[in-house]
């Protein structure tokens, strides 16, 4: 039996009987949940194995690369950013990048770019990645990129490319990297344990991910085999040109091994965010209210930021999504707390989010690399917050 670690506020011991089931039942093998109530901790759980190789046990602060959920601490950059008058989401990127006016763009605004509406899902010709991670030869190719799509009459999601397109305006209103950024205007007045670009001296600290096969590869299946409302999408993976596809194939080589120190060193503000589960869940506490006499956003930035901008059936995704500026909304498939949350969910099953309404901020990080419809890890320990508020 796994032994959990860490400390629940009464009231709050569904969430620790959903963490070890996770463990028991749901093939957890390192992991972290913490929540905020109003602003203080009510949950801090840590248990299980960082590095299966070695037997590293899960320590307090064991750092987890979160991979998308970094699009949300992303995000509140540009929303600090905004709220300062630096930044109008609603003027065009062109104002603040003007080599991204080519092929069409001149007018889209910063706002459809935080909401997956610019059609700038993937490259013509991928980028090699050791130039990626060097920032300005990505940037440079997606300033000349033509949309796949008429900019602002659809959304899908930019799983890559949104890191490099909403972390250059950061950039060029800010003056400073998105990570360099985020590390002195969020994570220092917060005593935040995250990073965007790991520094060399925290590499140890780091959790190893470990990634499940699925027990059936539909792309290899019979037509007939798939489950009907699965088709579309499993023809999509089928099909190296399908914006399924080439919109995680913006690199070459497409799959980034993302334990590498090369690549955890690098700033991806769409998917190489490292850090705790306290820091996502402290995080999202203080975009709702005062955490230890720092608020990040005021109420009307806030309410401005979480306000739906793009819903219904996802060009990349073949499934319906919601996005505000920046945030994923919940939907049946993003288990967060209620319908005024807002967070954003990782690969393979993190999930870091606020709900207003009841005061609540949460974060899960997790080793093992599941997603997928029969992964319930992050909705089980929703759904046990949610039960704790009853």
């Amino acid at each position: 039996m796994t032994v959990i670690n860490g400390e629940v506020a009464a009231g709050f011991e569904p969430v620790r009987e959903a963490f070890a089931a996770n463990f028991a039942r749901r093939e957890d093998i390192g992991a972290a949940v913490c929540v905020y109530q109003d602003g203080r901790p009510v949950v801090d759980l840590w248990a299980g194995v960082a590095d299966p190789d070695t037997g590293r046990p899960w320590e307090r602060d064991t750092l987890q690369l979160v991979y998308s959920a970094t699009k949300g601490v992303t995000a509140t950059a540009a929303h600090l950013l905004a709220q300062r008058g630096a930044l109008d989401l609603d003027a065009p990127v062109a104002e603040y990048w003007p080599e991204f006016a080519a092929n069409g763009k001149v007018g889209i605004p910063v706002r459809w770019l935080l909401s997956h509406q610019a059609g700038l899902v993937a490259l013509d010709e991928p980028v090699p990645l050791g130039k990626a991670l060097a920032w300005h030869p990505m940037t440079a190719a997606l300033a000349a990129q033509c949309p796949q799509w008429i900019p602002g009459t659809a959304h899908g999601y930019h799983g890559r490319t949104w890191g490099w397109l909403v972390g250059e305006v950061i950039r060029r209103v800010s003056g400073r990297t998105p990570g360099c950024f985020f590390a002195e205007e969020i994570a220092r007045p917060l005593g935040l344990d995250f990073f965007i670009g790991l520094p060399a001296g925290e590499r140890d600290r780091v959790s190893r991910m470990v990634y499940r096969k699925p027990d059936v590869d539909l792309t290899t299946v019979p037509e007939e085999s798939v489950p009907e409302d699965l088709r579309d999408l499993v023809a999509a993976w089928r099909d190296p040109n399908s914006l399924s596809n080439r919109a995680f194939a913006v690199t070459d080589p497409a799959n980034i091994d993302f334990d590498s120190p090369e690549v955890q060193a690098a700033e991806l503000p769409s998917s190489n965010g490292i850090g705790t589960a306290h820091a996502l869940a402290r995080m999202h506490a203080a975009l709702i209210g005062e955490v230890d006499g720092v608020r990040l956003l005021t109420p009307e930035t806030l309410a401005s930021a979480t306000e739906e901008q793009a819903s219904g059936q996802d060009r990349v995704m073949l499934a319906p999504s919601r996005f505000s500026t920046g945030y994923m909304l919940p939907t049946t498939t993003i288990p967060m707390t209620g319908p005024s949350a807002f967070g954003h969910t990782g690969r393979g099953g993190s999930l870091g989010f606020a709900d207003p309404k009841h005061g609540i901020a949460f974060g899960y990080v997790m080793n093992h690399i599941i997603g997928g419809p029969d992964d319930l890890r992050a909705t089980t320990l929703a759904e046990a917050v949610r039960r704790s508020l009853a």
